[in-house]
């Protein structure tokens, strides 16, 4: 039943034309190429790639630069570029599509979805919510010493992860503070393990990826160890790492949080998804569902998987996110009210990369505008 289900929402979407249109073209669109040419050696990153997302879909694309620097092998409009936490509302679009299908409920506690647990757990962190956990608000730290979940199968690990985290009394009272957690997401990826019974990873394909016809999706760091067959890491200064590959990421338990890439197009379909569920138009979601991901819960600036500001640009409200596992960057500005986004990614993870990013974003703003 459930597959006859993602079927037939892949053939409305597709009849509707609500499906994600557009391919990157091989050679990109000429005005953002020069765009993103210019910006490239402004801020001497090793590359830089750029598009411009609306409902219909992915409207221009262009890449700029190489995949390693001091090497002469360009990237290409259909490489894969590590997001990094822009992950995060990937994460919480597949919880919505949980309590869409009547499997868990925003405020459902940890006790409630993983009852083995209660007596683990600080009576302080027990009613903690999935819904406190996607919006910071769980009084999480910011992270944990990730290489010390190692062993057992990644699950196992997440489940560990909620079990010493939680053990201790929470900072702060639940929804009391913002404050910015990858540990709170890798919780919250361990709860819905629980409800779906399937690793995160295979969830995420099965429940978003394959229905909005993102092919191209995978975790960790991008390219085959050893070759130049995608965009290779670069880090601080724009110097390239000693390695490359799914293992030069952090580590697997924290994929929740950070650790997808897929190309420009695939990311454009999820964006495209978010634009046209918040519209009422055929999408993945029913319209109720993207504007409760799109609105804080419990006020302040930062919703689930976004971070929501006001911009004349975009008439009003906008959402924002970055991503960076120290490597590469990514970063998405999307004007629900004014129909379109734009996408920026580059193979270089620290503060240049950041300012690039957003010098090339606000070009992309423009050129759409």
């Amino acid at each position: 039943m459930l597959r006859a289900m993602k079927v037939l929402l892949t053939l409305v979407l597709a009849a509707s034309g609500a499906a994600a249109t557009g391919v990157c073209p091989t050679a990109g669109d000429p005005a953002l190429a020069a765009t993103l040419r210019e910006l490239r050696q402004k801020f001497d990153v090793p590359a830089i790639a750029g598009a411009i997302v609306t409902s219909r879909g992915l409207e221009r694309c262009a890449v700029a630069g190489v995949r390693k620097r001091g090497t002469d092998v360009a990237v290409t409009t259909n490489d894969l570029w590590h997001l990094g936490s822009d992950t995060k509302a990937m994460t919480a679009t597949l919880a919505a599509v949980l309590v869409e299908a009547g499997k868990l409920e925003w405020d459902a506690t940890i006790t409630d979805l993983s009852p083995e647990l209660a007596t683990a757990l600080h009576p302080a962190a027990t009613n903690l919510t999935l819904k406190h956990l996607l919006a910071h608000r769980a009084g999480l730290p910011a992270n944990l010493k990730w290489g010390s979940f190692a062993r057992g199968s990644v699950q196992e690990q997440r489940l560990q992860v909620v079990r010493e985290a939680l053990a201790k009394k929470p900072e702060s009272a639940p929804g009391e503070r913002y404050h910015y957690s990858n540990l709170g997401y890798v919780v919250a990826g361990a709860l819905l393990e629980r409800v779906t019974g399937q690793a995160w990873e295979e969830a995420m394909r099965e429940r978003v990826f394959r229905p909005l016809g993102m092919t191209s999706v995978g975790f960790g760091g991008t390219g085959t160890p050893g070759q130049l067959d995608q965009p290779w890491p670069h880090g601080r200064g724009g110097q390239p790492q000693r390695a490359n590959g799914p293992a030069v990421d952090n580590p697997p338990v924290l994929s929740p949080a950070g650790r997808v890439h897929c190309t420009l197009s695939d990311w454009a379909k999820f964006i495209a998804d978010q634009l046209r569920g918040v519209r009422g138009e055929p999408a993945l979601l029913k319209k109720a569902s993207y504007e409760f991901l799109q609105t804080p819960p419990f006020g302040g600036d930062y919703t689930l998987g976004w971070l929501v500001v006001q911009r004349p640009w975009g008439g009003g409200t906008v959402l924002n996110h970055g991503g960076c596992n120290t490597m590469n960057y990514a970063n998405v500005w999307v004007a629900p009210r004014k129909n379109f986004a734009v996408l920026i990614c580059i193979n270089q993870g620290d503060d240049t990369a950041a300012k690039a990013s957003d010098a090339a974003a606000g070009a992309l703003i423009r050129l759409h505008r």
